[in-house]
């Protein structure tokens, strides 16, 4: 699911289990291949949800977590920013697999 308002984003980041959002861009090469395991990866996880922000059409909410680099892993949970994989980490199934067993266990 896209999120395409900063109203839906804190409603979604706001729940009390896990939420990963994955801030992305079109253009963005690195989106794309991570785009291919993602699914692969997050399958271990059970149910917690995956929502994508594209960083272009939301530039204040992006810049407002911090997010220099794309793509870019968030892990929310009650609202609060848990985890923070950068770009320059999230390029291999093994980087994203890693860091989101730190902060989300199924």
């Amino acid at each position: 699911m896209n999120i395409t308002t900063e109203q839906q984003f804190e409603q979604l980041v706001s729940s009390d289990e896990h939420t990963i959002v994955k801030f992305y861009t079109d253009w963005c090469p690195d989106c794309r291949r991570l785009d291919a395991f993602m699914p692969d990866v997050t399958s271990t996880l059970g149910d917690v949800p995956l929502y994508t922000l594209n960083k272009d059409e939301l530039p204040a909410l992006s810049e407002r977590e911090q997010v220099m680099g794309i793509p870019s892993l968030l892990v929310y949970k009650n609202g609060e920013k848990i985890g923070h994989l950068h770009s320059a980490n999230a390029k291999t199934p093994g980087e994203v697999t890693e860091f989101l067993a730190a902060y989300v266990t199924p």
